[in-house]
């Protein structure tokens, strides 16, 4: 019998593990498990399968009993119990027909009963829209309603825990209602589908699945990158999909022409349609979103409660989610309500995040550099031609805010400029940011720098 505390704690577990495992070890190990009971020190996790349970005690025991121990604040000891599916919404995508006897994880969606195996949760009606994410909202649903007419191939992105895989789904689900083919995968799944079909000399197999659907939804394109092999087979999908007027829309961690190892040819394909960025979204998108989720789940907040929160994560919707959750946990652990002071302790529990260093003056002039397709000498050169001012002004702005450097020093760095020169481009730079486009391309310039090795 499940217990309804230990479900939540393994809620708010599964929230801080999906930020320390890659996505596809947690959607294969870990999404269908459910927290059970705990029992004499023990916490016991329900899975799907035998199988599933031993790798999770062999590969992720400790892992995970630390997670566990940390929000319970006590050590416990793990077990694990297998049970019937769920049923809430937590489970695989519906499966293919297998290419090796064993079930594929790419889902095809074309029937109201596949795609109850998404997220149920992640659909149009409870995406929270504010300024940081509206042109992606629209462009999806208008993806979903007018598929392949506009916005063909549509591009998404932005970074972890904002909404990419979301939207895709939403649009899958949206599609479902309507009893219209698509299929849904990931680019490690795609990936591991063609070297399975290669492996068993399946190719037409293969093709006559990723080819055939009207819509097609990869997620994370960006770890496509370096896999010469499945890039080329990607690029005729793509090409004979887009050919026939059918829709492609592609989630990744930044713009095409920033993923490193991604082929020009692909790359160029991904600009063709509309590209649409998610930025982390500001407080009010914030306390709209924790409000959303608190009435979903029955909890009570305070507006003090849920701004404490908004501040805690400000880059993060899964973060905002995983905090909300184990504060609830804490307070029906402790039996209390939640106030702001046990809102505090709950979070305050939780390890601080390493601060990450400042990038370096050279990496940014060498990202600055980069993104705008410039030679670093021209940035620190005489020339004044606009494209080259408006890099120099990007890179004196992110030295000053990113790099905390004085103004005499960031006139020298960059050709020995007058600190007047510098207040000058950092003003210009500042009110620029103010604006939609602003952000998101000093966002994106942001993404060129901290992605140099």
């Amino acid at each position: 019998m499940e217990d309804p505390t230990a479900h939540r704690v393994w809620d708010t577990a599964l929230g801080q593990l999906q930020l320390q495992v890659t996505r596809p070890n947690f959607d294969t190990w870990l999404k269908d498990t459910v927290g059970l009971r705990t029992e004499n020190g023990s916490f016991i996790v329900g899975t799907p399968s035998d199988f599933v349970s031993e790798w999770l005690s062999a590969k992720m025991g400790p892992v995970i009993a630390k997670t566990v121990s940390g929000i319970l604040g006590r050590p416990v000891t793990l077990r694990f119990q297998v049970v019937a599916p769920q049923g809430n919404g937590h489970g695989h995508a519906a499966d293919l027909p297998p290419l090796d006897g064993a079930p594929s994880i790419a889902a095809v969606i074309s029937s109201p009963a596949a795609a109850k195996k998404l997220n149920a949760k992640f659909t149009f009606e409870r995406f929270v829209i504010g300024d940081s994410n509206r042109l992606a909202a629209a462009a999806a649903l208008a993806a979903a309603d007018q598929s392949g007419a506009v916005y063909n191939p549509l591009f998404i992105y932005g970074g972890p825990g904002l909404g990419k895989t979301h939207l895709l789904q939403a649009i899958a689900h949206r599609l479902s209602s309507a009893q219209r083919p698509a299929l849904y995968v990931t680019s490690e799944q795609f990936t591991n589908d063609f070297l399975t079909a290669l492996d068993q000399k399946r190719q037409d197999e293969f093709r006559r699945r990723y080819r055939s659907p009207q819509v097609l939804l990869v997620d994370d394109v960006q770890f496509l990158a370096g896999k010469d092999r499945t890039q080329e087979e990607f690029f005729h999908t793509f090409n004979d999909l887009h050919g026939d007027g059918c829709q492609v829309v592609l989630t990744c961690d930044r713009p095409p022409r920033t993923v490193t190892g991604l082929e020009d040819r692909l790359c160029s394909r991904f600009q063709w349609g509309l590209i649409a960025d998610i930025q982390p979204p500001d407080e009010e998108t914030r306390l709209a979103i924790l409000q959303s989720k608190a009435l979903e789940q029955r909890i009570e907040i305070t507006p003090e409660v849920a701004r404490l929160v908004a501040d805690r994560a400000q880059d993060n919707i899964r973060e905002l989610e995983g905090f909300l959750n184990r504060i609830a946990a804490y307070a029906s652990l402790t039996r209390s309500p939640i106030t702001i002071d046990i809102a505090s302790q709950a979070l305050n529990a939780l390890t601080p995040p390493t601060a990450s260093a400042p990038p370096s003056p050279e990496a940014i002039i060498e990202g600055v550099a980069l993104y705008f397709n410039l030679p670093t000498a021209a940035i620190l050169g005489p020339t004044r031609a606009r494209p080259v001012a408006e890099a120099r002004h990007i890179a004196m702005y992110l030295l000053r805010e990113d790099a905390q450097l004085p103004l005499k020093l960031i006139g020298r760095l960059l050709g020995n400029r007058d600190h007047s020169t510098v207040i000058h481009g950092c003003r210009k730079i500042s009110t620029y940011v103010k604006t939609a486009k602003g952000r998101r391309q000093l966002s994106d310039v942001q993404a060129q720098i901290r992605s140099l090795p």
